[in-house]
């Protein structure tokens, strides 16, 4: 490993890293993959599902964890790949292993028909992109009544005296949700300005959690008044009743793409190849859609309930080439700097 940050990250993991249960297909099953997910877990079944309705004859055996620690791993498995594919990894996470080398060059069938930005421009294309996630606040409205939390509606507001220990985010070297967060600060106030943003933002943070969707999850449920989270979780959670308004910061906010690529090296590389192309396919993306309200393939997207209608025109131009280039550094920085207040791994 070239980066002490990711081998941190993987400390510890071999306890409480899950190989998760195979999903579809059947014990006879002409052919079976290895798919290293960042994919909800709720959501596994889904995927696999869908995918065998068209592909029974293929079986997913998913190792499924947040995004930082599928990161790390891969990285770390890169002159011993295990994975077959990835199916729901950040774009930047796999521009990252592309640099390594680790990603197999392949253009899946219909390519062409998904929108540009969701896509390598390198031709064959190394990895597609399959929906946006958008980072947002999630605000109790009952538990901040309680504590006089007035709502935020700008990054900035987040570092006030009043929000001290009021809320939590997710740790960038385990989550893609953190990751674009700080990464996105870093683009919009530039570097120092970032980093002085979250030095004060520091000061009011109870906790760093693991997951990108916990601080709304545990916002939902009244456990913290504010999480920094992703749009689309708040939107799940609100659905089901919680008491949330999802805040979308004025000065705009980060996003990234969940992708997929097939790893070089792959044994099962024909299966791999079905997987990629089915992943880019307006079925797939419909699927998407069920829980992001943007998605890879044009004319696809219908609105999610309680998703923010200003999302689109809030989304920054987000520099993916930067963020990978510079993911190294900005975790080791942020470590260095903040990881004291991390929830243990």
């Amino acid at each position: 490993m070239k980066s002490h940050v990711l081998k941190s990250v993987l400390t510890g993991i071999a306890g409480s890293f899950v190989a998760v249960a195979a999903f579809g297909g059947s014990a006879s099953a002409a052919s079976e993959i290895t798919v290293y997910t960042a994919v909800e877990a709720e959501d596994l079944k889904k995927y696999a599902k869908n995918f065998n309705k068209d592909h029974p004859d293929i079986k997913i055996n998913w190792v499924r964890d947040s995004t930082g620690i599928i990161t790390a791993k891969l990285l770390a498995e890169k002159n011993n790949p295990q994975a077959d594919i990835v199916w729901g990894l950040a774009a930047t996470s796999l521009m990252l292993l592309g640099e390594e080398g680790m990603l197999e060059a392949y253009s899946p069938k219909g390519v062409e028909k998904l929108d540009p930005k969701f896509r390598d421009s390198a031709n064959p294309t190394k990895w597609t992109g399959m929906d946006a996630w958008v980072a947002s606040i999630c605000y109790n409205t009952v538990e901040a009544g309680k504590a006089g939390l007035p709502i935020p509606t700008s990054w900035k507001d987040l570092t006030k005296p009043v929000y001290k220990n009021q809320v939590i985010m997710p740790n960038p070297n385990s989550s893609g949700t953190g990751f674009l967060d700080v990464s996105s600060w870093l683009q919009l106030f530039g570097e120092e300005g970032g980093w002085k943003y979250m030095d004060g933002l520091h000061q009011n943070i109870a906790r760093y959690t693991h997951s990108g969707s916990a601080p709304c999850k545990l916002a939902a449920a009244g456990e913290i008044p504010i999480g920094v989270s992703f749009a689309f979780r708040g939107a799940k959670s609100k659905a089901k009743g919680a008491p949330l308004e999802i805040v979308i910061p004025t000065e705009g906010v980060g996003w990234d793409m969940e992708a997929t690529a097939i790893l070089k090296g792959s044994k099962n590389m024909a299966a791999a190849k079905t997987l990629a192309d089915w992943s880019v396919t307006k079925k797939a993306n419909e699927m998407y859609n069920e829980g992001y309200a943007v998605v890879a393939y044009p004319g696809v997207a219908k609105p999610v309930k309680h998703f923010p209608p200003q999302v689109a025109t809030a989304m920054i131009k987000n520099d993916f080439a930067w963020a990978a280039s510079n993911r190294k550094r900005i975790l080791s920085e942020w470590q260095k700097r903040y990881d004291s207040k991390s929830d243990p791994k």
